[in-house]
């Protein structure tokens, strides 16, 4: 059933159970009954609600005014952590930050495990106050992801 929007411009993906924009059909990850569930952000009903849904890359959703809120605050889903908008810019942006940012002489050949929030890879990278970034996909979305330890040879 579609409550929002023209039905032309809509398609009905019977895993998600879920009406969604035509420019997300092939394009979009299905979660089975993904809008059975509350809204991360207000704790609302998705299914029901007369506010559309805003799909997430990670595949989860938000309602539109809950997601355009969060963006305000942050860049990441409330349930998984992944980046919810391409922030590739953004990470440029970051490396050339990192690049004119010496660290203090103490910290600079420290190492840190790190986790990524976008691609789930675990890596050992270079510690930065800045932010770590992620060997395999280049987010800098990641958590330390253990201590910080200085590099064999210097131990």
């Amino acid at each position: 059933l579609l409550r929002i929007g023209p039905k032309e411009e809509f398609f009905h993906c019977s895993k998600c159970n879920l009406c969604l924009s035509l420019s997300l059909r092939g394009k979009h990850k299905c979660i089975e009954n993904v809008s059975r569930q509350d809204c991360p952000i207000c704790l609302e009903d998705i299914h029901t609600s007369r506010v559309g849904a805003h799909v997430l890359p990670c595949g989860h959703l938000l309602h539109r005014t809950c997601y355009e809120d969060m963006l305000k605050e942050g860049y990441r889903c409330p349930l998984c952590m992944h980046s919810a908008l391409d922030m590739s810019r953004y990470w440029r942006q970051l490396d050339d930050e990192v690049a004119q940012t010496p660290m203090p002489t103490e910290y600079q050949n420290m190492m840190v495990e790190i986790l990524c929030n976008d691609c789930n890879a675990r890596s050992t990278v270079q510690f930065h106050l800045l932010g770590m970034k992620c060997k395999n996909c280049e987010s800098y979305n990641t958590a330390q992801d253990g201590k910080c330890r200085l590099p064999l040879e210097e131990q």
